[in-house]
Formats: structure tokens, C-alpha cells, sequence
């Protein structure tokens, strides 16, 4: 096994078996386009707030940027997607659903050849912004480079996890029912339901309730 994939594995584990469905990687995309300064907002945010590790960084190859988590203990795969959709919600809640990509499982291969001249790699945090015009790498990153970036890199620990985990989420339905209708001086309210509507992991319909709130 080479460096590399050793790192991978310590990181990230092996592609589960079967009637394995535990995961230790999830994968939050930003994309379409890249858009470094605000994920970057993510990967800063868990460090100063949650006290988490920091996640590795990569550039997907095609579009946009990628935060790994790495997490020491496993989790179902509806948790860990779950997980992923209240860091959007605490610091993406602008941001288009559609840009957004959650990945809960074992991710596609990192690095990675994904068109002829265009390779996924990860990065450091001091030139991802480098990559935001062109996502990808033009030459097969090194291998033993790739090493020693995931070799600086630590899991989340389970009782790391466990302030964000208990955070509520908030539903439309109920700031449709005790807050005032958003006016054009209540810019707080509305950025708030914007917020809602805009959340992949609120329920649909919910978000359908943030969107009639702010028609109001």
C-alpha cells in the first residue's frame, strides 16, 4: 500500500462492504462556480467554532472546491448527510441549493485524472484561492505530496461532534407562525427565511413555506 492511500485510510476508511453502511467521510462541495472565500468561511468557521480539526481541501477537477471531514467514529450515512446540511445551514444559508453537493460515503477517488488535462487533487488552504478560474490541477499531482498534506490532518473527534449534532433545525412553518411578516425595513426576518428557503437539508415543503412568508 502506498503512502498515500494509507493516509486516505486512516482518514477517511475503505470503501465499505457488505452491509456496511457506516461512513467516516463526508464531503461538502461548493461549485458552480468555485468559490473559495466562502467555503473558506466553512473550513475557518469549524476550526474557531466547533473546535474541530481542520478538514482537508481539494479542487473537484471540474468546478468547484470540496472540504473532507474526516470522523473518528463512523456514522449512518442519513447522519452524516444530516451533518452536512447544518454546516449549510449555519454558514451557506445564502448560498443556491443547487451549488451545493453533499456527499455522505465514500467519496470519488481523490486525486484523480477527470478530463485530459484537468486532474481533482487536495490542496492547502494558502493556494486554494490560486485554483478559483480553474478548478483542477493540469499535471497528475505528486503522490508523495498528496501524503504529506492528509499526514498533517487529524479526525473529528465524537464528542466534537455532538455542539453542532444537538443544534435545532429550524422549520419554516414555525418562523411563518411567531415571526411578523418580513417588510422592506425587516431586513433581518428576511434574510432569515431566505436562509430557510434556501436550505437543502429543510424539507421541501417547509422551504415552500419560508418562500409564501416572504411574499407577504
Amino acid at each position: 500500500m502506498s503512502r498515500l492511500q494509507s493516509e486516505i485510510e486512516r482518514l477517511y476508511g475503505t470503501p465499505p462492504g457488505e452491509g456496511d453502511t457506516a461512513v467516516r467521510a463526508v464531503v461538502l462541495e461548493l461549485a458552480r462556480p468555485a468559490d473559495w472565500p466562502r467555503l473558506a468561511q466553512v473550513w475557518q468557521g469549524v476550526q474557531a467554532d466547533l473546535g474541530w480539526p481542520a478538514p482537508a481541501i481539494a479542487v473537484n477537477g471540474v468546478d468547484g472546491y470540496q472540504l473532507w471531514f474526516s470522523l473518528a467514529q463512523p456514522l449512518p450515512p442519513a447522519e452524516a448527510h444530516s451533518l452536512l446540511g447544518r454546516l449549510c445551514q449555519r454558514y451557506l444559508g445564502d448560498i443556491a441549493p443547487e451549488r451545493l453537493r453533499r456527499i455522505a460515503g465514500h467519496p470519488p477517488p481523490t486525486p484523480r485524472q477527470v478530463a485530459a488535462d484537468a486532474w481533482s487533487a487536495f490542496v492547502t488552504s494558502d493556494l486554494a484561492a490560486v485554483f478559483a478560474d480553474t478548478p483542477w490541477l493540469d499535471l497528475p499531482p505528486g503522490e508523495d505530496a498528496q501524503a504529506e498534506l492528509l499526514g498533517r490532518l487529524s479526525p473529528i473527534p465524537a464528542q466534537d461532534l455532538r455542539a453542532l449534532r444537538a443544534e435545532p433545525v429550524v422549520h419554516a412553518a414555525t418562523v411563518a407562525a411567531t415571526a411578523p411578516a418580513p417588510r422592506a425595513s425587516d431586513d433581518e426576518v428576511r434574510q432569515f427565511l431566505l436562509g430557510v428557503m434556501r436550505d437543502p437539508a429543510v424539507a421541501l415543503a417547509l422551504r415552500i413555506d419560508a418562500a409564501k412568508a416572504l411574499l407577504r
